[in-house]
């Protein structure tokens, strides 16, 4: 069986604390937040300053992180096979559709866009790449709760916070409950004007090897509501189209 590498544990530590402590940060500091000794710990940011991943402020010659690691998990994010069925799903949704077409990862707390495809009507929703959605309040939320077992599901729904974003936002969790059972029997989900006022999305989901994922469309609900039954049979095909690829 292959054995952890603490080394590399430790260096991945390292920067997990200048993202939570969002400082710059002395020896003694990360010595002290990642339970080391100062003597190991100066090895460590040592080498990770001559690979060019750390910095030392000029004033204080306390350390930063620089933004090679960024750069590097930009360059991987670019060729990630994931990213780029998202990609290929959303514009394939979009073009079918012209509504904007979203492409959703499931977190513990919400759900993570991971592509997007705008409308090209003047009148569109648009959410950014990175940006997280309710679980309790979007269609590509419901989605991604619709794929756990019913016991997850709920669970999720206790340990999120469930505002009332609009006053069609369905906060109770027994009513999500049966919303998700209304859409495992149907295939779909619906989020109607609960995320954002006078917006429907569609959505469908899917497992990815061990991933769930969803794809979803949004738009101003009259709109959506026109063409509701050719937008779902879009969802499907692409759906069904990325599982084959996959």
């Amino acid at each position: 069986m292959p054995a952890k590498v603490p080394a590399v544990s430790r260096a991945m530590a390292v920067f997990e604390a200048f993202a939570r402590e969002k400082r710059d940060l002395s020896n003694s500091d990360l010595a002290r937040l990642l339970s080391l000794a100062d003597s190991s710990c100066s090895d460590l940011l040592h080498t990770l300053h001559s690979l060019g991943y750390l910095m030392r402020t000029s004033r204080t010659r306390r350390f930063y992180p620089t933004g090679r690691l960024l750069d590097t998990a930009r360059l991987i994010a670019e060729t990630d096979p994931l990213t780029r069925m998202a990609q290929e799903a959303v514009a394939r949704l979009a073009d079918a559709t012209n509504e904007s077409a979203f492409f959703g990862l499931l977190e513990p707390l919400a759900v993570r866009v991971a592509a997007t495809a705008p409308s090209r009507l003047p009148l569109r929703y648009i959410l950014d790449v990175g940006e997280r959605v309710a679980l309790h309040a979007s269609a590509l939320g419901k989605a991604m709760l619709g794929l756990l077992p019913e016991a997850d599901a709920r669970a999720r729904l206790d340990t999120i916070r469930r505002p009332a974003v609009t006053p069609n936002t369905v906060v109770d969790v027994e009513q999500l409950m049966a919303q998700l059972a209304r859409g495992r029997e149907l295939g779909w989900y619906e989020a109607h004007d609960e995320g954002t006022a006078g917006v429907t999305a569609l959505a469908v989901s899917a497992q990815l090897g061990e991933r769930p994922v969803a794809i979803s469309l949004a738009g101003p609900t009259e709109r959506i509501e026109r063409h509701r039954q050719p937008y779902l049979a879009a969802l499907r095909e692409v759906r069904d189209a990325m599982l084959a690829e996959h």
